[in-house]
């Protein structure tokens, strides 16, 4: 299973959707790095490190600050010019925006799974439940500065895992 097509078969989830736009929002979470943490989590039972997640978050902070979080702020700043531009002109505009971020998202995924399949056989094992619940508080850790961190995000661990179980069993959604 990909990592891409997890993170899309996962995120699908409204209440899933909420809580890593709230991180991202609240507590400056970058959500690829969250879903990247509950992915070799639930899927795989590996435990990253601090040190793991570190470099995990220096291989996509470049990318992330200067491609995909601009396109984003874009994508959010041209839903306030909605009711000024001609429909067909701004929905074009605003597909075309979000089209971009989502391919740069898709493409800073693919680093984080091309560093992972390198350091993945060097990576402890858990549980996945254990796994994710650990990956996610490294990465609070690392990338949160709010005491106490922020809390753990329930419905992405809960979804990652069932989604997890159904593809080992085969039952590919």
């Amino acid at each position: 299973m990909s990592f891409w097509t997890f993170s899309l078969a996962v995120y699908g989830n409204a209440a899933v959707q909420r809580e890593c736009l709230d991180l991202q929002d609240r507590h400056g979470i970058n959500v690829n790095l969250l879903l990247f943490c509950v992915f070799v989590g639930a899927v795989q039972g590996a435990v990253l490190s601090l040190a793991d997640v570190q470099q995990a978050e220096s291989i996509v902070h470049r990318w992330d600050g200067e491609i995909v979080s601009r396109l984003r702020a874009a994508r959010r700043a041209l839903k306030s010019f909605s009711d000024d531009a001609s429909s067909a002109d701004f929905n074009s505009l605003y597909n075309n925006v979000k089209a971009q971020e989502l391919e740069a998202e898709q493409l800073e995924q693919r680093m984080l799974e091309c560093w992972s399949a390198r350091h993945l056989s060097g990576w402890s094992r858990a549980t996945p439940f254990v796994a994710a619940e650990k990956n996610i508080m490294a990465l609070f850790e690392v990338s949160v500065e709010d005491v106490p961190p922020p809390a753990m995000p329930n419905n992405l661990i809960s979804e990652a895992l069932q989604y997890a179980a159904k593809w080992q069993e085969g039952i590919h959604c």
